[in-house]
């Protein structure tokens, strides 16, 4: 039941997701594109954090945090996935009042973990090129798990406030939410009650998670750059960049996406939809690709867990 009555008011006890409600035909295309692609995020972040946790050869900085943007990926797309796709097969269009508050919640903290996770790659990146004699000094296992932890917590406290205005409103009007998502926008669109303060509210915490994230990575890649420019020789300036490139391709998708979809309110729900579903289900199978594809050290440890799982050796 989708309405109840309460002290004389109509109250929502569910939502519709009509994302995809347009095409019914596409149904079972579109529900077997997406278990492919978050069997692949599963299979693809699954691989790396076990990569990363079972050879001491990448018990290093810069992995640490690739497996914690595989874990993040992971629990993303679990979290958007299995209801996106639950809707698709079973034509369960309907949310819960407490699971649209539920998938709201982890959809915005491991967002805003991400955000700031990229940040931390982009110092660290930083550190390693421009500071290289000091990099183990400056990049040791407690600051690591301090920056980690700071980001998790950032998410968590950023998620906690943003859901409990929200779901403080009231929705008696309609429970139709033309997205295939539980996200703060069209929650809004069909609240009952004034959202000014929630709107002002998710300004500035989304701008205190992004900005300065964002202002990390560019002051990191700018210093990268010039120090890249002063490395003579030709080899290492490939090698300074290729370091580099997978997490650029990375952060370039992730903002680009979301920019998109949380500052052009005039663009079409279609083209947010689609935007939405690029980054919170695609993206997260690209990462690993991005990642391992372009680190000759992810592919000889790929080959050597595929030859163990095949012969029973241990080549650690």
């Amino acid at each position: 039941m989708a309405f109840s009555e309460g002290n004389n008011q109509t109250v929502v006890n569910e939502f519709i997701l009509i994302g995809f409600s347009k095409r019914p035909d596409l149904h079972i295309f579109l529900c077997v594109v997406f278990l492919f692609i978050y069997l692949t995020s599963l299979l693809g972040n699954t691989g790396i954090i076990f990569i990363v946790y079972s050879h001491t050869r990448f018990h290093t900085p810069m992995y640490f945090f690739i497996s914690n943007l595989s874990f993040i990926d992971l629990a993303y797309s679990s979290d958007i996935d299995l209801k996106m796709l639950a809707g698709l097969f079973f034509d369960q269009r309907s949310i819960s009042y407490i699971g649209c508050a539920i998938q709201l919640f982890f959809f915005c903290a491991l967002g805003s973990t991400e955000c700031i996770l990229l940040a931390v790659m982009a110092y660290d990146r930083y550190v390693a090129i421009c500071n290289p004699l000091n990099y183990t000094l400056v990049m040791q296992k407690k600051i690591c798990l301090g920056l980690m932890s700071a980001a998790y917590t950032a998410g968590v406290l950023h998620s906690v406030i943003e859901t409990g205005l929200t779901f403080h409103l009231s929705f008696c009007a309609s429970n139709v939410l033309y997205h295939f998502v539980c996200d703060f926008p069209p929650l809004l669109s069909i609240s009952c009650t004034d959202t000014t303060v929630n709107e002002i509210v998710l300004f500035i915490f989304s701008s205190s998670v992004t900005i300065p994230s964002t202002a990390v990575i560019l002051m990191s890649y700018v210093s990268i750059s010039i120090a890249i420019r002063r490395i003579t020789a030709r080899e290492g300036r490939q090698k300074a960049f290729s370091t580099c490139a997978s997490h650029i391709t990375a952060v370039a998708l992730f903002y680009s996406t979301v920019l998109y979809v949380y500052l052009s309110p005039k663009s079409s729900r279609d083209n947010v939809n689609m935007a939405t579903i690029f980054y919170t289900v695609v993206l997260p199978m690209l990462n690993p690709m991005i990642y391992s594809l372009r680190n000759k050290d992810f592919k000889t440890a790929l080959k050597a867990v595929s030859y163990r799982q095949c012969c029973h050796i241990d080549l650690r």
